[in-house]
């Protein structure tokens, strides 16, 4: 029996919402499936690399927020910053990214059904999601970090290095800076986004267990600027933030965003490459090579990967980490192009 539906995408955040937008343009009967009420918010650093901004205007969608000139690393007196060379990013609160994708996949005509999705069947022909009656011939797990769809499929891999996780909270203050700035700290970075005329983000990128608060205070140049009396959200966490699945395609069901797998936030390419995902899983689906997906996903994310991983590594060595910002304060035109090789 013919599937009703060409895709099903379990999950309804930027990744899933890119996958069913690109699903429907490319004339796939698709359709969402997504518990949670739209928008939807979440740990981000909210800061969209110029890479993401212009993917975005190639689909027609123009996401309100405040425009970034570039990367600033901080530590202590020292002050590095790379310009971006190719367009402007963007501080877009993740709400509104989100409400801005809902909206176009909405008035595609796209289905967002409030169901989750944490186990599949499958067989040659189908993929069907037990107990929703929904049943197609491919299915997107765009279901984040820790992607049920994955877990229930035994493609988890355990990691092995020391965890780390994100914490966000905003403040009404006035961006000090057009740049995002990530400040180094012993324990973790602090990336700063501007967001508005009176509103910035702070995002912690931490290994520790501790409060927020208790976080920023090793900060203290940057705590200065941000009074509790600021502050305007509650914090949101996510993490352990590094995931490796075993393989991005599992038969009939495909692996796109943080699903797909994620190094770590530090380079803050997270919605960049949830967009060139979902592309590359759209056009192998619509020419009928699935099978070519993982090698065009590892394609796409390659330079983000292989840039992520070596920062990170050299954050975790204890006699390596507190060069970083030295370094590329003597070396700015090496910095600038490790800015813009993934910008």
């Amino acid at each position: 029996m013919k599937a009703p539906h060409d895709l099903i995408v379990a999950g309804g955040g930027p990744a899933g919402l890119a996958t069913a937008l690109y699903a429907a343009r490319g004339g796939l009967d698709v359709v969402v499936a997504e518990p949670r009420r739209a928008p939807v918010d979440k740990a981000c650093g909210e800061g969209l690399m110029p890479g993401a901004v212009r993917a975005l205007r190639a689909l027609g969608l123009e996401v309100p927020g405040r425009t970034i000139g570039g990367i600033r690393y901080v530590q202590g007196p020292l002050r590095a910053e790379a310009g971006f060379w190719q367009g402007s990013g963007l501080g877009a609160r993740r709400t509104e990214l989100h409400a801005a994708l809902h909206r176009a996949v909405l008035d595609e005509g796209v289905p967002v059904l409030p169901l989750r999705v944490s186990e599949v069947r499958q067989d040659s022909a189908s993929v069907t999601v037990p107990g929703t009656g929904l049943r197609a011939r491919w299915l997107a797990a765009a279901d984040g970090l820790h992607s049920p769809v994955r877990r229930h499929l035994g493609l988890e891999v355990t990691s092995t290095t020391a965890p780390r996780y994100g914490l966000r909270r905003h403040y009404a203050v006035a961006p000090w800076s057009s740049y995002v700035e990530v400040h180094w700290g012993p324990f973790g970075e602090a990336y700063v986004t501007p967001l508005g005329p009176a509103l910035v983000g702070v995002a912690l990128l931490t290994a520790r267990r501790a409060p927020y608060d208790d976080q920023l205070a090793t900060f203290s140049e940057l705590a200065s600027r941000l009074p509790e009396t600021a502050a305007v959200t509650s914090v949101r966490g996510a993490g352990p933030l590094r995931q490796r699945p075993r393989n991005r395609c599992h038969g009939r069901v495909l692996f796109v965003g943080d699903a797909a797998g994620y190094v770590d936030a530090l380079t803050g390419e997270g919605v960049s490459l949830a967009l060139a995902g979902a592309d590359a899983l759209i056009r192998n689906i619509r020419r009928g090579t699935p099978q070519r997906y993982e090698g065009d996903w590892r394609r796409v994310t390659r330079r983000h990967r292989l840039l992520t991983e070596l920062l990170v590594r050299t954050r975790q060595r204890p006699a390596l980490a507190p060069l970083i910002v030295p370094a590329a304060t003597r070396w700015p035109r090496l910095f600038a192009a490790a800015v813009n090789a993934l910008a």
